[in-house]
């Protein structure tokens, strides 16, 4: 048996464990980093970047068939998926290839190959035949797609979750997508936009994460024009004779279905890869879902010396936060017992499905549940300007403040350009803006952003505190 000892042991090579790494080695040059599996991130191996590469295939092929609507006709429009999934998979490997060179570019000796669990709350044993004592252990081991009970066995190769969509050397004739969530919808919209044949299931009757109710309804309204869906349904399925897919869904008024496809894509969303840690060993508590409790401003477990970041605190599962959440506690890991809370950014999460969807700051969900009086403004993008121009007129924006103080707390949206809306009002949200200075910054004519000017204005109207300065004619342009 191989012993050694180092002051920071971080348990996982993803986004969160790297950045832990570079944190901990500020303070410390006794640090290792253990992995039991491929280097390469969620992100870039079968997250972000794969997945955009495969929407934005997608959204060409969609911009073809809109072209007529421009009066551009592009004649016949043909999708060559061995095309399609070798982009996808030569880009995919390109991002995976930087992160695979950083990590092996760590000098040897603070990478160590294999799986871990505790021993004790200081010791892990990787692999078989390695004990490692550390002062002080991050844990960032990632988090893994949730596949129901017996399915896998049921349905064997044809169950598929988004990892494995990565690895197609063409695209299937169907498939079959459970799961309304983000990953759920960005992949049916872009298979289907790619000519598959798809119906997206979900057990929800809403489409997306959105948790305010009127602009949820929009959502779903729109994608469901565009996408075949069942909504509010449990499914079972099966494989037939020939080896494809039945899906049988019913809904609660025992309306019964069923469709055949080539494959099934689970989206039931994803789990802390917890398991085989054994973090009892280690004394860690544990909330009422079995999670971890983690400090979220310092990144500690409640044994003092433990820290968990990324995907395993099962928190926000978005790169930028995991990458926050490992730099917050590779640094309190390198400087224990020192430790120094960190405030948090902005919440911000965008989803790239067409129209895109933004959800900033506080949601409409936590407001009502525990948040301040506030008010709520709104604006549709129907009949907005440049969203008619594009031919991207769909969607909404829902805008919260404080009663109070007219602080700007979060908005939620579905439309044209979000992710970058999203961004300018995730800003104001950690400035603390208030509504009138939010409306008192500049806007361009004609931009997209007229729209949420527009929301910002209804909103204003809607609060108790006096405007700061004048409105200016030039701002009243018909159709912004």
């Amino acid at each position: 048996m191989t012993r050694m000892k180092v002051d920071v042991a971080i348990i996982g090579a993803g986004s969160a464990g790297m950045t832990a790494y570079r944190a901990a080695k500020a303070h410390t040059d006794s640090v290792v980093v253990i992995e039991g599996g491929a280097y390469g991130t969620t992100c870039a191996r079968v997250g972000c970047m794969p997945s955009k590469l495969l929407i934005s295939a997608a959204n060409a092929a969609h911009a073809l068939k809109m072209a007529p609507s421009f009066g551009v006709n592009p004649g016949a429009i043909e999708v060559d998926g061995r095309k399609v999934m070798d982009r996808v998979r030569s880009e995919r490997d390109r991002f995976v290839g930087f992160v695979v060179e950083t990590v092996e570019g760590w000098p040897e000796a603070h990478r160590l190959r294999g799986t871990a669990k505790f021993l004790s709350s200081h010791e892990l044993l990787v692999g078989s035949s390695t004990i490692v004592q550390a002062d002080r252990i991050v844990i960032a081991t990632g988090s893994s797609p949730c596949v129901p009970d017996g399915w896998r066995e049921t349905l064997g190769d044809k169950l598929l979750i988004n990892d494995d969509v990565f690895e197609w050397s063409d695209l299937p004739g169907s498939v079959a997508v459970v799961g309304t969530g983000v990953i759920g919808l960005e992949l049916a919209q872009a298979l289907h936009r790619l000519g598959v044949k798809v119906r997206l299931y979900g057990r929800s009757r809403a489409i997306g994460p959105l948790t305010d109710p009127t602009v949820a309804a929009e959502a779903t309204r729109i994608f469901s024009e565009e996408i075949p869906v069942s909504l509010g349904v449990t499914i079972s399925p099966t494989l037939t004779p020939d080896g494809r897919v039945s899906v049988i869904s019913g809904d609660e008024h025992g309306v019964r279905s069923a469709e055949v496809f080539d494959y099934l894509i689970v989206a039931t969303g994803r789990r802390p890869n917890m398991s085989g840690l054994d973090l009892e060993v280690a004394g860690i508590g544990l909330d009422g879902s079995g999670q971890p409790v983690v400090d979220r401003t310092t990144g500690q477990s409640t044994r003092s010396h433990i820290f968990i970041a990324g995907d395993a605190n099962g928190m926000t599962e978005i790169l930028h936060e995991a990458a926050d959440d490992g730099r917050i506690a590779g640094d309190n890991a390198g400087r224990h017992p020192i430790v120094r809370p960190r405030p948090r950014r902005a919440p911000l999460g965008i989803v790239f499905s067409d129209p895109q969807i933004a959800m900033v700051g506080a949601t409409f969900q936590q407001l009502k549940a525990g948040g301040p009086a506030f008010e709520v403004g709104e604006a549709s993008f129907a009949d907005q300007g440049r969203s008619r121009v594009m031919l991207e007129n769909r969607g909404m924006i829902r805008v919260y403040a404080d009663t109070a103080t007219g602080i700007f707390l979060g908005a939620e949206m579905v439309g044209p350009a979000a992710e970058h809306i999203g961004h300018l009002l995730s800003w104001s949200v950690q400035r603390r803006d208030t509504v009138q200075q939010m409306i008192d910054s500049p806007f361009y004519h004609p931009v997209i952003e007229e729209g949420v000017r527009t929301a910002l204005r209804h909103l204003q109207r809607k609060l108790v505190l006096p405007p700061q300065a004048p409105e200016s004619c030039l701002d009243c342009v018909p159709g912004s």
